[in-house]
């Protein structure tokens, strides 16, 4: 038997031993307001207050339009593997640390945090190492809280999901707050729809 298949004999020797705590069930603690009526209306509220930049267009075709126009003026675009062929913006991309502009896919929104939720399957790389950062999302996949947004990915779980709630920003140093310190220093979401 080797090392780690006896620590691990151990562990489950302690497991067997310990009683199960019962599930807890939903969250039923006290929220200060009602969800949002309009999701992607209480999003962009929220996501603007953090720093972010929203776009609203109307469709997949107008969300290509405007990525094309922003991305021909950029030197250089890292493309997130979960972004739809019928969004890509018709450049050559290059590996995320080389890149000026990160473009990625999210699986949803929550207006109530005013937070991208983003897929590790897209690549975290693409997501965290540009300076600037489009995230397209689809209006229909915003949601009014966190707990709705999680509900509607656990059919299909990726390895990590990543809440993005505006640029990367600290004030660890002096309180002088300073964008782009830990991941992009600009991040504009698009809401595709209505």
């Amino acid at each position: 038997m080797s090392a780690r298949e006896r620590i691990l004999a151990r562990v489950r020797d302690a497991l067997a031993e310990r009683p199960r705590a019962p599930d807890p069930g939903g969250f039923a603690g006290e929220r200060p307001e009602p969800p949002p009526p309009d999701a992607p209306g209480a999003f962009t509220r929220a996501f603007v207050r953090s720093g972010g930049e929203v776009v609203r267009v109307a469709d997949q075709a107008a969300a290509a339009a405007w990525l094309a126009s922003l991305t021909h003026g950029a030197g250089s675009v890292s493309i997130g593997a979960t972004v739809p062929a019928t969004l890509l913006p018709g450049v050559a991309a290059v590996s995320p640390d080389q890149a000026e502009l990160g473009v990625s896919m999210a699986i949803g929104a929550v207006a109530e945090t005013g937070s991208l939720v983003l897929d590790a399957r897209d690549g975290r790389r693409a997501q965290l190492l540009p300076p600037a950062h489009v995230v397209l999302v689809s209006a229909a996949t915003v949601h009014a809280t966190l707990a709705g947004a999680l509900a509607s990915v656990r059919s299909d779980l990726p390895s990590a999901l990543g809440l993005h709630s505006g640029p990367s920003k600290s004030a660890d140093i002096g309180q002088v707050l300073v964008k782009g310190v830990h991941g992009p220093g600009r991040v504009v979401a698009v809401i595709i729809g209505d």
